[in-house]
This record gives C-alpha cells, sequence and structure tokens, in this order.
C-alpha cells in the first residue's frame, strides 16, 4: 500500500487564515489610527455612563468596538483596609508568619490576603505589589 502524497499546499489553509486575521487586525489599526489623528471628533460618540466610543467597525459580519471609559479607582480604593495594613507591613519587609503572629491570623489568612491584593493591582510579586503602591503614594 502506498501512502498518499502530501501536496505542496499542506498547511497552507491554516496561514491564509492567519493571513486574513492579520489582515483585519491591520485595518482595524489603520483606521483607528486615521479616527485618533482626525482632530474633528464628530465620529465619538458620548455614552451618559461616561464611556465614549473611539472607534465602531463592522468587518466580515464581526462588530468591533473600542470604548475608552472612566479610569478605575485606585488600588487605596479597592484594598479593604486588613489589605492595606498587610501590604504596609509587606513594604516594611515582614513575612508572612510575622504579619499573622502581629495581627493575630492565621499565616494561610496572610496569604490569602495577599493573593487578593495581587490580583486587585494586577501584579505577581510582594515586590511588584510595594512598588505598584509606592508609584501611587499609598504605602
Amino acid at each position: 500500500m502506498v501512502a498518499p502524497a502530501i501536496g505542496n499546499d499542506w498547511g497552507q489553509d491554516e496561514d491564509r487564515g492567519q493571513d486574513k486575521e492579520q489582515e483585519l487586525v491591520n485595518e482595524l489599526v489603520r483606521r483607528l489610527i486615521a479616527l485618533v489623528a482626525v482632530d474633528d471628533r464628530s465620529e465619538v460618540h458620548s455614552h451618559p455612563d461616561s464611556e465614549q466610543i473611539i472607534l465602531d467597525l463592522n468587518v466580515d459580519g464581526v462588530r468591533y468596538l473600542l470604548v475608552r471609559t472612566a479610569p478605575l479607582s485606585s488600588p487605596r480604593d479597592t484594598l479593604t483596609s486588613r489589605e492595606r495594613e498587610i501590604a504596609g507591613m509587606v513594604a516594611k519587609g515582614y513575612h508572612n508568619k510575622t504579619i499573622a503572629a502581629a495581627l493575630k491570623i492565621s499565616s494561610w489568612t496572610v496569604c490569602t490576603h495577599l493573593r487578593r491584593i495581587f490580583a486587585k493591582l494586577g501584579v505577581t510579586s510582594r515586590a511588584a505589589m510595594v512598588a505598584r503602591l509606592l508609584d501611587e503614594h499609598k504605602v
């Protein structure tokens, strides 16, 4: 039995799909740049909840929206008082066990607070957390 020959276009359908996606992305970027470059803001529509539609585009039946929203609240506003307290102790160099003993909570609870702080701040380390808070003068 002879194995079927693999044509030269093997994998090209996938490449064509990726090329089309890249073309769509390029078109979106071109339109966005053109829109932002225009000083006339007549194409920017305001919404009552302080959002602005920067780009509203329909490409091949798919609607793409680029929306400018109000800035997120500062980390100080989103962190609980306990999270701010723990973040301050981390900034002073305290280890989890030391923080737990000082606050009379378990080290597991300290870890839980730190995970929540990391998620809220969008960081992955204690150093990044402290740096982010120091940048915003919150610690």
